[in-house]
């Protein structure tokens, strides 16, 4: 199949969608034409593989979603950064996800230890959270067990970082009814998990 034939395909699928989503519910569209008011923001990871609103049940309109490698949540990325404050400030969302998911291609770059580029400056934050847990990860009898037990880990360190911007303790210094969730997904079974490390800033 060519390029040409592929993003045809692409196109005949998203007509195809829209029929049957109006086949369903005929005001769908018209709805969303309006102002989104999601309940959740969600902050994964771009692979391909965790599509945040399929593997949740949602529909278009409901989630709030940020992408990136690894699911990161760096102090100097604006974009990250700006998602987060648009949601929380102006979509007045509820929950904000931060989900991973196990056998992550950037986790595992980490592990790797090659050259990727421009990416690796970006992977340095799990580089960084390899160090600092090192003798916990040694722990673990192989590199499969540590890479998960590190995909954790990571989620937990963004949950960390979510909850230290100045969007969310802005937020809760005025009262503002949001909680950081910490998830991780797993591409094994389609299930996700919760680590139990939500934040709410409620003493």
């Amino acid at each position: 199949m060519s390029g040409h034939d592929d993003l045809a395909l692409l196109f005949a699928n998203n007509a195809a969608w829209a029929r049957q989503m109006r086949a369903g519910d005929p005001e769908f569209f018209a709805r969303l034409t309006h102002q989104q008011s999601p309940k959740y923001l969600w902050i994964g990871c771009s692979d391909s593989r965790v599509p945040a609103n399929e593997i949740i049940g949602l529909p278009p309109g409901e989630v709030f979603v940020h992408r990136n490698v690894a699911n990161l949540v760096v102090a100097d990325d604006l974009n990250g950064l700006s998602a987060l404050q648009f949601g929380i400030d102006v979509l007045r969302v509820q929950h904000v996800i931060v989900c991973g998911h196990y056998k992550c291609s950037g986790v595992q770059a980490v592990f790797d230890g090659h050259e990727h580029g421009l990416v690796d400056r970006w992977l340095s934050n799990i580089e960084n959270l390899r160090h600092e847990h090192e003798a916990e990860l040694a722990l673990l009898p192989g590199r499969t067990e540590q890479a998960s037990r590190l995909c954790e880990l990571n989620v937990i360190a963004q949950v960390g970082n979510v909850c230290r911007t100045d969007s969310v303790t802005q937020a809760w210094a005025r009262d503002q009814e949001v909680a950081v969730h910490g998830w991780i997904y797993d591409v094994a079974d389609g299930l996700l998990h919760d680590l139990h490390v939500t934040a709410t800033g409620k003493r």
